[in-house]
């Protein structure tokens, strides 16, 4: 089987589709990867062809200041960079002559080049794939087919009209609209097999709460008029200071103007999370799919401070579901962390719902699933 794999966006994206390319060539399987530049040093260890002709969204991304938060969603993700990406991508496409294609959820030109060629085509996890209405969307690609000189298509689901992938148990599913087929299966708990705990941090004091808090790879990348991401890092490390715990903060490199409490609040540039989520009490977080799948799986309660985009809607699901609370404004970080950290309910409907993720298959059954999707047999 021959797979073309598009990813876009940041290193979230690429971490979701990586199991699914590594478990891909592991079974012998030809695999051409296409991404920005940045993101396919990640790739490098791995025996697929890797290409750069996919735009980079976020170098041309310009946030309208009027309008829905939710509008931003679509000029990230369906904006005019998908021209010339869709027109750099198809003769590649065309001479790899795939039997599938695989897109990070946010990506976008695989399911424009799988159409233009007739090929089945899915969605790996993630919030973009979970969040964006389906018929807002199809508006804005029929906008970019009439440039491309493409068909217009009517059916708001095309996007999955061969089903969709997902890491998450059905009872626990944030995919807004459950239209379709989904091939469910259970992500590594682990990206990065040699990742470490840090010394510093194993000597922190075991007889409080640990508490890790994390911006993501995305926020500290985003344009300034999306979100104030020097502001939320400074209304987390303030309400973390106030709770009687050990708090872990990632920070992406962005500066923290606030003074740290001695003893207390530990900052990091970035953080072995799906390791560190092992020891811990609580995920503080903005609300990324990622970080979502990986607190359930290790049994980890949540805040969630949303910023933009999906992250509203994740924040409200993890509340609906049980696994967390939304924080509902910045100062209130110390309030619902403190509610949270003290609620068995909490605690035990998220530790069922690591029970559920671990009863999904491994991720290299889903390769079984793709192999029956490229032959027609979705």
């Amino acid at each position: 089987m021959r797979v073309l794999v598009t990813v876009t966006g940041s290193s979230s994206h690429v971490n979701a589709v990586l199991p699914l390319v590594s478990a891909l060539a592991a079974a012998g399987h030809q695999v051409f990867v296409t991404a920005p530049a940045k993101l396919l040093g990640v790739f490098d260890d791995l025996p697929v062809r890797r290409e750069p002709l996919l735009a980079d969204p976020l170098a041309t991304f310009a946030p309208q200041a009027e309008g829905p938060p939710e509008q931003r969603a679509f000029d990230l993700f369906a904006g005019p960079h998908l021209i010339d990406s869709y027109r750099a991508l198809l003769p590649a496409a065309r001479a790899f002559a795939p039997d599938l294609v695989i897109r990070d959820g946010g990506e976008l030109t695989g399911y424009l080049v799988a159409e233009t060629l007739g090929l089945p085509h899915l969605a790996a996890p993630s919030g973009a794939a979970n969040h964006l209405d389906p018929a807002v969307l199809q508006q804005r690609l029929n906008q970019l087919r009439a440039t491309l000189g493409l068909r217009a298509e009517d059916d708001p689901d095309a996007i999955h009209r061969h089903g969709r992938l997902d890491c998450m148990p059905a009872e626990f599913s944030f995919a807004r609209r459950q239209a379709g087929t989904f091939y469910r299966y259970r992500q590594p708990s682990e990206i990065d097999p040699g990742a470490v705990l840090p010394d510093w941090m194993a000597e922190l004091p075991a007889d409080q709460p640990l508490v890790l808090a994390s911006i993501g790879t995305v926020l500290p990348t985003v344009p300034p008029g999306v979100t104030n991401v020097p502001g939320l890092l400074d209304a987390l490390v303030a309400g973390l200071a106030e709770l009687d715990c050990q708090a872990v903060v990632a920070t992406g490199g962005v500066p923290v103007e606030r003074p740290l409490p001695p003893g207390r609040v530990h900052l990091a540039d970035s953080v072995p999370q799906p390791m560190v989520l092992r020891c811990a009490q609580l995920l503080v977080t903005h609300g990324v799919y990622n970080s979502i799948r990986e607190a359930v799986g290790a049994g980890v309660p949540m805040a969630v401070l949303p910023a933009f985009g999906d992250q509203p809607a994740n924040a409200d699901r993890v509340q609906q579901l049980g696994l967390g609370r939304r924080i509902p404004s910045p100062d209130q970080v110390a309030a619902v962390c403190h509610h949270v950290l003290n609620d068995p309910e909490v605690t035990a409907r998220t530790r069922h719902a690591q029970r559920r993720m671990l009863c999904l298959p491994p991720v290299q059954a889903a390769v079984d699933d793709l192999e029956k999707v490229a032959n027609g047999g979705a």
